[in-house]
């Protein structure tokens, strides 16, 4: 097992991981958010590698102020094995390694599952609201 950062050739298997554990919404294309995100930090856009498989990602980033973590996934068949806490850790030593004070998320609602998730990592609801404006429309 090897997480190492996000190659151009991973993206079929990164957007199918995706897929398959609910990420993607028709409002936000996949393959611009993966270039989004190797124009800023790519060293933060992590792939972890199971015998030459993607079975799990994480996308962090700081910005100075906050961490923030996103399109962290595991492959459905690989849940409940510690590799989502192991990208949530290679994320935290990265954004540690930055200065990062402190880390953000977000979770859709009603997802307890990943909440329960979240909460044995150490995070803790910040009794705030998100908010959130569409500077550029992905529907594809």
């Amino acid at each position: 097992m090897q997480i190492r950062p996000f190659e151009d050739a991973d993206e079929p298997a990164v957007v199918a991981l995706w897929q398959r554990c609910g990420l993607t919404r028709p409002w936000n294309d996949p393959a611009k958010d993966i270039r989004r995100k190797l124009a800023e930090q790519p060293d933060l856009f992590g792939v972890m590698v199971d015998e030459g498989e993607i079975v799990g990602t994480v996308m962090a980033g700081y910005e100075g102020h906050r961490g923030w973590i996103n399109y962290l996934a595991v492959d459905p068949s690989r849940q409940q094995q510690g590799l989502g806490r192991q990208l949530m850790d290679w994320s935290e030593a990265r954004l540690r390694e930055r200065g990062c004070p402190k880390i953000n998320l977000q979770v859709r609602r009603g997802n307890e599952a990943v909440l329960a998730f979240y909460a044995a990592l150490g995070y803790a609801d910040d009794n705030v609201v998100s908010l959130g404006k569409r500077l550029e429309h992905d529907q594809h």
